[in-house]
């Protein structure tokens, strides 16, 4: 099986080209322009590179939220297109699921972390034992509510995403379990590991039509707060 994977859901743009037994190809970018500039044409230098010809893609995964708002539109549109022109399915990954992908086999539990702003983070607690599993699915959550339930948990934690150096100091005071972060090359969205997952998804039939997939935002935009605030509304 070949999957096209594909996540914009925050600050990097990623793609791959992931197999059964191997990654061919990833082009990750972490940089300042928007990913209506990158996406489509990593994906047409890393289909150059490789000699990829989409019809053989069996599906294409994308990291389906939570996330940038902007960012999430542009890969499910991407992802969308592509779906409807080849014809194929598409495979919804969770965004916090498949950053915790990229720490496969860790020991302890893992915690991806992506700022939401306002002292809150869209996050989720993994483990690795038998296989891949959730402890608390992926959620929007203040800072000190996540410290409370790793403390709750009671075993060590590994950090990722870029919500950690946002609040890095707000988890240092209040963690009472042992902690530490991932590095570098494991720290942000991987479309090998988006892609590698949805593999798994693959063989247990767990895919939409381009026309089903919408993206998970988990709650509103900031213009639509700002917006009910100004209306008196609570959301």
């Amino acid at each position: 099986m070949r999957i096209l994977a594909l996540d914009s859901s925050g600050l990097t743009a990623t793609i791959a080209v992931v197999e059964e037994a191997q990654t061919v190809a990833e082009y990750t970018v972490n940089y300042k322009k928007t990913h209506s500039q990158t996406l489509l044409p990593m994906l047409d230098e890393v289909a150059k590179m490789i000699e990829l010809d989409l019809d053989t893609i069996d599906a294409i995964a994308v990291s389906g939220g939570p996330g940038s708002f902007t960012g999430l539109r542009i890969g499910s549109a991407t992802a969308k297109g592509l779906g409807l022109a080849l014809g194929k399915p598409l495979i919804h990954i969770p965004t916090v699921d498949g950053l915790a992908y990229n720490l496969y086999g860790c020991k302890g539990v893992i915690c991806p972390m992506m700022d939401a702003r306002r002292n809150q983070v869209y996050t989720g607690i993994y483990r690795f034992e038998e296989g891949f599993e959730t402890v608390v699915p992926q959620e929007a959550v203040a800072v000190s509510e996540l410290v409370e339930q790793l403390n709750q948990i009671g075993e060590p934690v590994t950090f990722l995403g870029d919500g950690v150096p946002v609040y890095e100091e707000l988890l240092r005071e209040g963690l009472k379990v042992p902690y530490r972060f991932a590095p570098p090359h494991l720290n942000r969205q991987r479309a090998a590991a988006v892609g590698t997952l949805a593999l798994r998804y693959l063989r247990e039939g767990r895919t939409e039509t381009a026309a089903e997939h919408e993206p998970d935002y988990l709650r509103v935009s900031q213009a639509e707060r700002e917006r009910a605030e100004r209306e008196g509304k609570n959301l």
